[in-house]
């Protein structure tokens, strides 16, 4: 399994759980980087259900916001299954305004959303 420097990755069951590194998901550059590792996972490991933990991010950019959308088709083509977890409040309210919160399925914790794949 490659090294990531963006995303922290471990297995529950058939679970990929993904935990992002940075606080901030701001710049350009680690934007693109997280991009490269999280499609990686579907397209390189052939991971099907892939859960993205966001316990650890208190922001995130709407560049960011692209790439989980991209995410969310790459899953999608590979007949696999997304969910989000432990989405802060403030950050919550973005996939709201966006609406995004109706494409994605966002659950309220990490056990919550393993237990629906």
């Amino acid at each position: 399994m490659a090294a990531h420097r963006r995303i922290d990755v471990s297995k529950v069951g058939e679970v990929t759980v993904v935990k992002f590194v940075d606080k901030k998901i701001l710049d350009e550059a680690s934007i693109q980087e997280l991009g490269v590792e999280l499609f990686s996972l579907v397209e390189h490991d052939n991971r099907k259900s892939v859960l993205l933990n966001f316990s650890n991010v208190e922001f995130l950019s709407s560049a960011a916001l692209g790439k989980l959308i991209t995410l969310d088709r790459k899953v999608k083509a590979a007949k696999g299954r997304l969910k989000m977890s432990n989405i802060r409040p403030e950050i919550f309210e973005v996939f709201q305004i966006t609406k995004l919160n109706k494409v994605f399925d966002i659950r309220k914790d990490e056990v919550e959303a393993i237990s629906a794949f």
